[in-house]
């Protein structure tokens, strides 16, 4: 390998071997969130979980080493659980446990990319294609000035360069894109078999390498001004009982005299 001013680069002749990090339990759950009466969001109670995309995420960076004979890193910020991917089978574990939360993409996109950064020698980074979040996966990719594909269903290695396959509309697409790149993975199913309380127990024990944000080669993540929050006004409702006929000729009418029909 060989490095360059946007991460590593296999060098001609290199065996085809890769390295590849999966992002796991980066992002909070917003159905653990709760709004006040005045319209802010409390995060207090979200934790950083693996979302319905982390098992496909960690399926797909599992195919593309196994093509190639090479190796799994997970990744993980925050208050994430490392073990996670520890119990499935991923050879080693990195953590950044300090990182803030924040609702801002391009923060978290800045974190992530640091700490794929910081453990070198990277050949694909896949990570969940979150709605929630959709700035982070293009955000990091454009940290780390590599290509990026979003909605991958699964992918592989072939011939030195990456195999992947994403539905667009009624069709699927096979799409072959260099390394390094960033795939972004959608789930198409959940999980298929999780970790039994063995293999949980034995993740537990094992070594998470914990990298501070201090230890990162990037500028702290500049805080959101928040310049206040409220809750939306409330508008009046009109409930139209009685039968069906009547209550939608009463739904017309009252549409037509707000100008809607």
């Amino acid at each position: 390998m060989r490095a360059g001013a946007n991460g590593w680069r296999r060098a001609a002749g290199d065996p085809q071997i890769v390295k590849v990090v999966v992002v796991y339990k980066w992002a909070r759950d917003p159905e653990d969130a709760a709004v006040r009466a005045d319209g802010s969001v409390d995060w207090r109670g979200a934790k950083m979980t693996a979302g319905e995309d982390d098992p496909a995420v960690l399926d797909a960076g599992r195919a593309i080493a196994a093509a190639t004979g090479g190796t799994v890193v997970g990744l993980t910020i925050g208050d994430g659980d490392a073990t996670w991917a520890l119990a499935r089978g991923v050879e080693q574990a990195v953590s950044v446990p300090d990182a803030p939360f924040t609702t801002d993409n391009a923060a978290t996109a800045a974190v992530l990319a640091a700490a794929v950064r910081s453990i070198g020698d990277v050949d694909v980074v896949v990570i969940g294609d979150a709605e929630s979040y959709p700035g982070v996966v293009p955000m990091l990719a454009a940290r780390l000035g590599w290509p990026s594909l979003l909605g991958v269903a699964s992918a592989t290695a072939e011939g030195g360069r990456l195999v992947a396959t994403r539905r667009a509309g009624d069709m699927e697409q096979t799409v072959s894109l260099p390394m390094p790149a960033v795939l972004g993975v959608a789930a198409v199913g959940a999980e298929k078999q999780q970790p039994g309380m063995k293999e949980v127990l034995a993740a537990r024990k094992r070594p998470v390498t914990a990298v501070p944000l201090a230890g990162l080669d990037m500028a702290p993540p500049v805080a959101i001004d928040s310049r206040g929050t409220r809750a939306p006004e409330a508008g009046s409702a009109r409930i139209f009982d009685g039968e069906p006929v009547a209550a939608a000729t009463q739904l017309v009418a009252a549409l037509r005299a707000d100008g809607a029909l």
